[in-house]
């Protein structure tokens, strides 16, 4: 049987484009549904737009930059945001159902700066190895 998935994609790997095309995708439904959606949540269109716009870049730049980060720093940094995504969820929940309007805001406001956050620290980080077609300087030069 024929193999599906290249020898050198790992499961962090696909799980890191998977996430990248994840926050791709909600972009597209943040920006297509601004107007309703910022209904329902309570925040203003421009707001959905603007993190539609930052989770379109976020996500880019985390399948971009897949080949040329470490893993670790990857894993990290998921986690990281990920926590910060729950955290913020769970916190305008919690304010939604103590009768506050600012849970929508406190939850796309996060999901408006962490995008940004995340994908300057990738571009911003170490690479792990020179890029493909390129080869590394040896000391001398």
């Amino acid at each position: 049987m024929a193999q599906v998935v290249p020898p050198s994609v790992t499961r962090r790997t696909v799980g890191i484009i998977a996430d990248g095309v994840f926050k791709v995708l909600l972009a597209g439904v943040y920006l297509a549904g601004a107007a309703p959606l910022g209904r329902l949540l309570g925040v203003p269109a421009w707001l959905m737009v603007l993190s539609g716009a930052a989770l379109l870049i976020g996500g880019g730049v985390e399948v971009s930059y897949v080949r040329r980060r470490p893993m670790r720093t990857y894993t990290w940094l998921m986690v990281a945001y990920d926590t910060g995504w729950v955290s913020t969820a769970l916190a305008g929940l919690l304010m939604a159902w103590q009768g506050s309007s600012a849970g929508g805001e406190v939850w796309i406001g996060y999901q408006t700066a962490a995008p940004l956050v995340l994908a300057a620290l990738l571009v911003a980080a170490a690479p792990s190895q020179p890029a493909s077609g390129t080869r590394a300087k040896s000391p001398a030069g």
